[in-house]
């Protein structure tokens, strides 16, 4: 049992330091774009996967609606998103990206994903499949644990 429990905490070590390094990394490239990490993060969302109503985008990614309305009102005056209407549900809107804000994601995208590589680029491709699946496997066990 004692070596069980010391070979988890090497493991949670180990991922946690692994973890932030490549969070790090990933941070100051976002940085290097001079736009924040909400934003970045919600501009990803909309290039990546279309336009959102403002509300999935809050329970996306767990901002308060009264922050998400600031964060969208921002990006909007910047000239990186517009609202347009939802053709499912009159009382909503979409947040889409404009032209601007495509252009711009069109420039820096492709960087941000050479920078995530670089940072995996210490494994194969094999060994990368192999972390997903374990990856996957920790999380969801992780989810039904009380």
């Amino acid at each position: 049992m004692q070596e069980q429990s010391e070979l988890d905490l090497r493991l949670f070590r180990i991922w946690m330091k692994a973890s932030k390094a490549v969070a790090l990394n990933i941070q100051k490239d976002i940085e290097s774009y001079s736009i924040s990490n909400d934003n970045f993060m919600i501009l990803e969302l909309l290039y990546s996967k279309g336009p959102h109503p403002v509300q999935k985008i809050s329970e996306t990614f767990s901002i308060p609606s009264g922050s998400i309305t600031y964060v969208v009102d921002k990006l909007e005056k910047k000239g990186l998103v517009e609202r347009q209407p939802n053709p499912n549900d009159r009382r909503a809107s979409n947040v889409v990206l404009t032209e601007t804000g495509k252009a711009l994601f069109d420039d820096i995208f492709p960087k941000h994903v050479a920078t995530i590589s670089e940072n995996l680029s210490f494994i194969s491709n094999e060994e990368k499949e192999q972390l997903i699946d374990l990856l996957k496997r920790i999380g969801m066990g992780a989810q039904h644990l009380k």
